[in-house]
């Protein structure tokens, strides 16, 4: 069926953009006001540590002009997702971006000014009563004080942003348009490999397909092994090249920096996950017996156990489950919740002509937590997603209400908490609603466990590889295309145990990652989903304060560091009790799935 042409899109089926501007045109006027602000920062350049009312007066000319240009940004990008080849939305989003690029490069003298101040000189200045709302944002950029340089290496490290840049950006283009997959066939019908439909061909019941498939895109991996190898190598470089620079003990400890989070917690990730994979082991182990493989391969791991299971929604019906499924939080979560998905109209549901593919959680502080989806009436997978994206929103909106604009933003660390939760809550409610259909109860185990396969063990094996890349390069040895293949053939034995067959090719996996070239980012989904777990059950077999707990949680935005956040919240990332726990949970799940099997 042809897709709607984005002016054909019925109102109840796209988000109320003109809740923040009513039309382009006042949004153009917003911009030419913001435009006109661009140089108020200037009078403060030099002057920060004269009085605590200058460092005032500039703290919150910053802000202003931050908060307007943030609404003004978000706005163009959602309306540029409704229709990405629409011309007057790029346009405006080109302005948007170019306003915010300008505003970096006036307020740019703010962080190096500020850590210049002397420690004494600086409490001196936050003592001030009316400096107190903005303490926690000034003591976060001061903390960098030991890893910032002088003005004048600062600019050099500035000037070389492009250049750090380069490894990943020829990555990108290599992976995202130079590379061309072969053509597979699957019941007479020719198909091209993509991206994008990879996975979903590797769950194709015909193993004749998976390895096809399998081949033709691992194929092209290795015909270029030797350029990305060299990528990720210059890359992995860069980083440790910067954190030296900013004199912090490894790469991995400069990355974990921004949000105040040990090393440990890395480590102990690793640590509680290899304790926790014999039941990961065993689960593989129960694939190969149901699905009758031979010997299982690498391309055989992501077919589901079971087939043809259907569990229609409509957006409505979808709604309506993920409601229901999120009572356990309360009347002003689902309340307000239910209102944005069916009053207020924060959600864009369907797909149309041109819009952006996937789904997130948008918006600014100035608006409504919008979200965007592709919804599928036919796919289960589109009422996880709205679970998901409602965390996300939900987490914006209570954090939205509850703190200043300075201390709203939480980070990615605690981000995919609030979203994986919801999962989890959804999960629940839909295996009790199917508790007497064995094969429908069997898929959703099957669901959940792949679910926690992909994001704690999987992303932890890809933070563990991370790891040990870094630690060689920064032992002065080179990274080679042999290097890597002994290294992440190690892992994949590892993780994946004796139930699954490898060969050496099968290491070029380590090649396609685009996540390998943001830093030390993959672990973060693995704490998240831990933490996560821990707290949905936390809530469903508790009372009212461990549910306000978690609330407490949401509305707590970036007013303290994550760690802290999710121990107020009853989790604690320094111990390795969340991962420990989550991996209890796994097996029970594993031994529930061998249970349904028989």
């Amino acid at each position: 069926m042809a897709l709607n042409p984005r002016a054909n899109v019925p109102l109840k089926d796209s988000w109320n953009l003109s809740a923040m501007y009513p039309s382009s045109a006042s949004w153009e006027e917003h911009r030419l006001t913001l435009e006109g602000t661009l140089e108020n920062l200037e009078q403060f350049r030099g002057r920060l540590s004269e009085s605590s009312s200058t460092l005032l007066k500039a703290v919150e000319t910053y802000l202003t002009t931050a908060r307007g240009l943030e609404k003004l940004y978000s706005y163009a990008s959602m309306k540029s997702d409704e229709d990405t080849a629409d011309s007057p939305n790029l346009g405006r989003l080109e302005q948007a971006s170019n306003l915010y690029a300008r505003f970096s490069t006036a307020a740019s003298f703010l962080t190096p000014e500020l850590v210049a101040i002397p420690q004494n000189r600086f409490d001196e200045l936050i003592a001030e009563p009316t400096l107190a709302p903005y303490r926690r944002m000034l003591g976060d950029i001061v903390r960098y004080r030991n890893h910032t340089l002088t003005q004048s290496e600062e600019s050099l490290l500035a000037q070389g942003a492009e250049v750090f840049s380069a490894c990943a950006k020829v990555f990108s283009q290599l992976n995202n348009a130079d590379l061309r997959f072969p053509e597979t066939t699957i019941d007479g019908v020719t198909t091209e490999i993509t991206h994008g439909n990879y996975s979903l061909l590797l769950k194709n019941r015909d193993r004749t397909v998976r390895e096809d498939v399998y081949k033709k895109y691992t194929g092209e991996f290795h015909r270029h092994k030797n350029t990305i190898t060299a990528t990720l190598s210059g890359n992995i470089k860069k980083e440790i090249y910067l954190s030296r620079a900013r004199k912090h003990p490894s790469a991995l400890a400069a990355a974990l920096f921004p949000d105040n989070v040990p090393v440990s917690v890395y480590e102990s990730l690793i640590a509680a996950v290899t304790e926790g994979l014999p039941a990961l082991h065993r689960y593989y182990e129960i694939r190969k017996r149901a699905l009758k493989l031979p010997e299982q391969r690498l391309f055989d791991t992501l077919l589901p156990l079971v087939g043809d299971v259907k569990l229609p929604h409509t957006y409505t019906e979808a709604c309506n489950a993920v409601l229901d499924s999120l009572t356990p939080l309360g009347e002003e979560y689902c309340n307000t919740l239910r209102r944005g998905l069916c009053e207020e109209r924060w959600v864009d549901v369907y797909e149309n002509q041109g819009k952006r593919s996937g789904a997130y959680s948008g918006g600014c502080y100035d608006s409504y937590p919008y979200m965007l989806l592709n919804h599928q009436d036919d796919d289960v997978n589109s009422v996880f997603t709205l679970a998901h994206e409602a965390g996300h929103s939900m987490h914006s909106y209570f954090s939205i209400q509850n703190q200043p604009y300075q201390d709203h933003n939480y980070t990615i660390f605690v981000a995919e908490v609030a979203s994986t939760f919801n999962e989890e809550l959804l999960l629940d409610h839909l295996k009790h609603k199917y508790r007497d259909n064995p094969q429908v109860l069997l898929f959703l185990i099957n669901h959940q466990i792949d679910e926690i396969k992909g994001t704690l063990f999987r992303q932890t094996m890809f933070a563990e590889f991370e790891k040990r890349v870094h630690e060689i390069v920064e032992a002065n040895n080179p990274l080679t295309v042999e290097v890597l293949q002994e290294e992440y053939s190690l892992l994949l034995r590892k993780y994946f145990g004796p139930a699954v067959t490898f060969v050496p090719e099968d290491w070029i996996e380590c090649l396609r990652i685009p996540h390998f070239y943001y830093g030390f980012y993959v672990y973060k989904y693995a704490t998240g989903i831990s933490a996560a777990l821990a707290l949905s059950q936390t809530v469903l077999h508790g009372g009212e304060a461990e549910r306000n707990r978690y609330l407490s949680f949401l509305k707590s935005g970036a007013s303290k560091h994550p760690i802290e956040q999710l121990r107020d919240a009853g989790v604690d990332m320094e111990s390795s009790v969340p991962v420990v726990s989550a991996m209890k949970f796994f097996a029970k799940l594993v031994d529930e799935l061998d249970r349904l099997i028989g």
